[in-house]
């Protein structure tokens, strides 16, 4: 992708600059999604703020899994392999985040919710990405 020349040099991403790589991020995410599971997800929101990243889906379920997720053990079963899945998104694509933005990845979450399908995943860098906003 383009946004990865440069990116090293500057100290922080002004905010065009944020916003064209947070629109490239969610094409790649909803891309990988549909070549990894066959199911793309209906609704991707990246947001670069700061030293984070956050990465939430919703509407990533299959039918059969929205069945299975009808009762309190099948979200459980549903919620638990999805987290698998968020795991093994973040093997795959670490490396690439953090060449794309220059940072290394020190801390990371999940989160992952049958019941709402909904998902999400938070990156802390050792950098500021954005340049920190005053406090009034």
């Amino acid at each position: 992708m383009s946004s990865v020349h440069g990116l090293a040099a500057h100290k922080w991403l002004d905010d065009r600059r944020r916003r064209k790589i947070q629109h490239e991020l969610k094409i790649y995410m909803e891309k990988y999604f549909k070549e990894k599971l066959g199911k793309g997800v209906d609704k991707t929101r990246i947001t670069i703020w700061e030293d984070l990243l956050i990465i939430r889906g919703e509407g990533f379920l299959t039918e059969p899994e929205k069945y299975i997720a009808s009762t309190p053990e099948g979200r459980e079963t549903v919620s638990s392999a999805r987290l698998h899945v968020a795991k093994q998104h973040s093997a795959d694509n670490v490396p690439y985040f953090e060449k794309l933005l220059g940072a290394r990845v020190i801390h990371e979450a999940f989160l992952v919710e049958a019941a709402s399908d909904f998902w999400m995943h938070v990156m802390v860098f050792d950098r500021m990405l954005t340049q920190p906003q005053s406090s009034n």
